[in-house]
């Protein structure tokens, strides 16, 4: 039996306004807390996506080397729509892709990997 329920997936990165601004323009919603080291990004749906800084903080090298550490997938009707809209936000796609028909890889403007999928 469940004791908990998902409050939020947080993010290091060394700007944590500039990422929350970026994921903002990928799925909206409204920064419900802002400090110099911790935004918060309340979503249309209800969850949270978090961004603490960490001034040291690396990107993880997907699909080899440093463990990917965490990503996100966001649904979209229209895999090419949703990838000229994340490039234009800043995303970067990655070379390797596993199935690019169903789900995309892309990174985020600090480094992590995102996936776009097929509704």
């Amino acid at each position: 039996m469940a004791f908990a329920s998902f409050e939020l997936v947080a993010l290091d990165c060394r700007d944590p306004h500039a990422l929350a601004s970026f994921y903002a323009g990928v799925v909206g919603g409204e920064i419900t807390q802002s400090g110099d080291d911790w935004v918060e990004l309340r979503l249309p749906a209800g969850a949270n996506i978090a961004f603490q800084l960490d001034p040291t903080h690396h990107p993880p090298d997907w699909p080899d080397g440093t463990p990917q550490q965490a990503h996100l997938d966001f649904r979209v009707d229209d895999l090419d729509v949703g990838e000229r809209q994340v490039l234009e936000l800043g995303a970067a796609k990655s070379a390797t892709q596993p199935s690019p028909d169903a789900w995309r890889v892309f990174t985020d403007p600090a480094g992590h990997p995102f996936c776009l999928v097929k509704a």
